[in-house]
């Protein structure tokens, strides 16, 4: 098998909120390493299908070694989750029992210095998922000005101090001092010394991250497509990592009389699993069911008539 592994994060609990049963089709819409596609095969088992999603090939490769033993039941397209719709119609499918979507950077993205995800090793500024395609976020900087990159920082990395960081990256890179991730910290460095355990240039690494795959947009789109593509029914489950993820998926199931919130709270990791992998701290996954499409045409009908009894 290839050196894609990934621990996936609140494996049971998604698997257990999806409730895969033989026959089923489902998608994992963020493949990685292939955890949760390999349970949700398991669980349903023995005829149950998966569409996998990654737009990273090395984790299609890795995850395809992994479900090799599944055979027919898995297929497996590379493509952005934010396409899911127009994945699912390229392989004959227009709706599906349900969908898993865990939208954070898996540990192998993070953990190769090659892919510029990190500073904890110095690697070039890339920061893209798919590798073969986009704008790197060396391109990124230099196409956007200081106050462009300031409002970036701040949108997406919810850092307060991002005039004054966007202001010493693009003197850094004026320069000739940013080409690799270890040149981005120091730029960071220069205008927030580090104190306690949490690097200071973490938030505007996960901005220009964040900003470099789109994910905002993608999880947008995901979540708009997801009351079409899901069954009567069907389970529709994502994992997040910070505020600016977990706001747009609480929103999406709670503000649509389509969907059915499973719990009141996002559910987090476990001690145990803390204590395994600390990297699923910051992970939220919310789930909702698929309201019954009758069902809510039944209410908008419903709450038509009054209104039209009002007028």
């Amino acid at each position: 098998m290839t050196g894609f592994h990934h621990v996936s994060v609140l494996l049971e609990e998604t698997v257990d909120a999806l409730a895969p049963r033989a026959g089923g089709v489902y998608v994992d819409a963020t493949l990685g390493g292939g955890g949760h596609a390999e349970a949700i095969l398991e669980r349903s088992a023995p005829d149950g299908r998966l569409v996998g999603l990654d737009r990273d090939p090395a984790a299609l490769a890795a995850a395809g070694e992994r479900l090799a033993r599944f055979g027919e039941r898995v297929t497996l397209v590379k493509s952005p989750f934010g396409r899911l719709a127009a994945a699912l119609a390229d392989v004959g499918l227009a709706r599906v029992d349900g969908v898993v979507a865990d939208v954070g950077v898996s540990s192998p993205q993070l953990d190769d210095p090659a892919r510029g995800f990190s500073f904890r090793e110095s690697g070039p500024l890339d920061m893209r998922m798919d590798p073969t395609s986009g704008e790197t976020a060396k391109e990124l900087i230099a196409r956007l000005d200081s106050t462009e990159l300031a409002d970036l920082i701040y949108a997406l990395g919810e850092e307060r101090r991002s005039r004054p960081i966007a202001r010493a990256i693009k003197e850094a890179e004026a320069a000739g001092e940013l080409e690799t991730t270890d040149d981005l910290r120091r730029a960071v460095h220069r205008v927030m010394k580090r104190r306690g355990k949490i690097d200071t240039a973490t938030r505007t690494f996960q901005a220009l991250r964040i900003a470099v795959n789109e994910e905002l947009d993608q999880l947008g789109a995901l979540l708009a497509q997801l009351p079409d593509v899901v069954e009567d029914g069907g389970v529709a489950a994502v994992i997040s990592f910070h505020s600016l993820e977990d706001r747009k998926v609480k929103r999406a199931f709670k503000g649509d009389r389509r969907w059915k919130p499973q719990t009141k709270k996002p559910i987090t990791a476990s001690d145990e699993e803390l204590a395994a992998n600390p990297r699923a701290r910051p992970a939220k996954l919310r789930a909702a069911w698929r309201v019954a499409r009758a069902e809510v045409a039944a209410r908008e009908a419903e709450e038509k008539r009054r209104e039209e009894r009002w007028r």
